[in-house]
């Protein structure tokens, strides 16, 4: 009869979960099952919940890079001007941008021109990255004029003042329709050299872009007076390229280099910013390897609960070999013990590690709330806010690991319970 019991049978369910919930006096060890459960559920929420904010956190920051950035930054071949200066402005940069916009997978191409300068208000002062460029240029660059742009004032008034970045705003304590002196080292040349150049300008839009690095140094000037500004005439300093596949950006760089032109030279977001998303990969490989070896430890308890609940069960399993019950039987029992444990923890951590993930944003409010503000520096991070993003594999690697270890971690004691000799388990009874 007992040969013939289908594996995993309802009274071998009912006799591990009898044995779970036995107190201790009863020979049970539920002290220790307790603990397993704990930890088990901790180590499987701390999993969930970092995989989920270092994957938030990664595509956070992609997308603020792609948004405000170019995917692709083409600079114009280097020359030697009549002076022995060296020189790497576009000249032509009306047909070399055409001809870009034409490669197939470039959705966007914009002659820029870049300088630096000392934006000052008053007493007040900080440096800026100036961006010369024209109104229907600015219109397409997502964050700063899009649809989806965060912005105070009227895009449309751009040429008639310059648009800043709203961390540029609250450092000087400017608002739209205040004017700002801007200042920069390569002003006018005079016959005792280059004097600075001092203009003022209104401020007509201010825009936040999500990433405090561009809102804190971004200024944006219409293309023809910054031509003026930084002695550009009729020329740009770089052309700005979005594409349609941003991870494919090195696919399509061949071809841009092509349509630019011999000579010119490219720099992707991928160079810029290609390592420290290598160190992200890397650091969610580790993350993922030591929270691993915390679920593995709590797992570890399931093993020590076992193995006392087979000593004191040990009277128990004479009896249930005495009646028929084969090795197997014993085996799926003491297995279910073990596997119980796993699956409820499993099942808790996965709820809290959701739980965290979505809510998040009010978590480290609190946290801030509890700090003074000081758990969150963007200044530090370049984010607004800790980003997190539950994903669906990260999700199944997470319970996929917490249920392997927890069913391999019953095994040994499982097995050490069907091998007992009934006759030994008796023999002092």
């Amino acid at each position: 009869m007992a040969s013939r019991t289908a594996p995993f049978a309802p009274f071998e369910f009912m006799i591990a979960w009898r044995y779970l919930r036995a107190r201790r006096a009863e020979g049970g060890v539920s002290v220790m099952t307790w603990i397993s459960l704990i930890g088990i559920t901790l180590g499987v929420m701390a999993l969930i919940a970092t995989l989920a904010v270092r994957a938030g956190f990664r595509a956070e920051f992609v997308d603020t890079i792609l948004g405000a950035n170019a995917h692709v930054t083409v600079y114009a071949p280097r020359s030697v001007d009549e002076y022995g200066v060296l020189q790497n402005t576009w000249r032509d940069y009306d047909a070399a941008t055409e001809r870009i916009r034409e490669v197939p997978g470039v959705t966007r191409a914009a002659p820029v021109v870049y300088g630096q300068v000392m934006a000052t208000l008053g007493d007040r002062a900080t440096v800026a990255e100036v961006y010369g460029i024209t109104l229907d240029d600015l219109r397409t660059i997502p964050r700063i004029g899009g649809e989806d742009a965060e912005a105070i004032g009227e895009i449309g008034d751009f040429d008639r003042g310059i648009a800043i970045g709203s961390g540029i705003a609250r450092q000087l304590g400017l608002s739209v329709g205040d004017k700002v002196k801007l200042i920069s080292p390569s002003g006018a040349k005079t016959a005792f050299g280059t004097s600075p150049r001092v203009n003022a300008y209104d401020v007509v839009y201010i825009f936040t872009a999500g990433r405090w690095d561009i809102d804190r140094t971004r200024v944006y000037m219409p293309l023809p007076e910054a031509q003026s500004y930084f002695n550009r005439e009729e020329q740009v300093d770089q052309i700005e390229v979005h594409v349609e596949d941003p991870e494919g950006v090195d696919d399509i760089t061949p071809e841009i280099i092509a349509a630019a032109g011999e000579g010119s030279f490219v720099w992707t977001w991928r160079d810029s910013s290609g390592a420290f998303l290598s160190a992200l990969d890397i650091e969610d490989d580790v993350m993922f390897v030591i929270l691993s070896i915390l679920v593995l430890i709590a797992a570890m308890n399931i093993t020590s609960g076992l193995i006392m609940l087979v000593k004191n069960k040990g009277r128990d399993i004479g009896i249930l070999r005495t009646m028929g019950l084969t090795e197997g039987s014993v085996l799926r029992v003491f297995f279910l013990c073990g596997a119980f444990t796993g699956v409820i923890g499993t099942i808790l951590g996965l709820i809290l590690g959701c739980l965290i993930a979505v809510y998040i944003d009010q978590i480290m409010s609190f946290v801030n709330w509890m700090t003074g503000g000081n758990a969150w520096d963007p200044s530090i991070r370049g984010l607004y806010r800790l980003p997190a993003k539950l994903q669906a594999w990260d999700v199944v690697k997470a319970v996929g690991l917490s249920l392997s270890l927890s069913f391999v971690v019953t095994i040994f004691p499982a097995r050490r319970a069907a091998r007992m000799n009934p006759v030994e388990a008796l023999r002092y009874e």
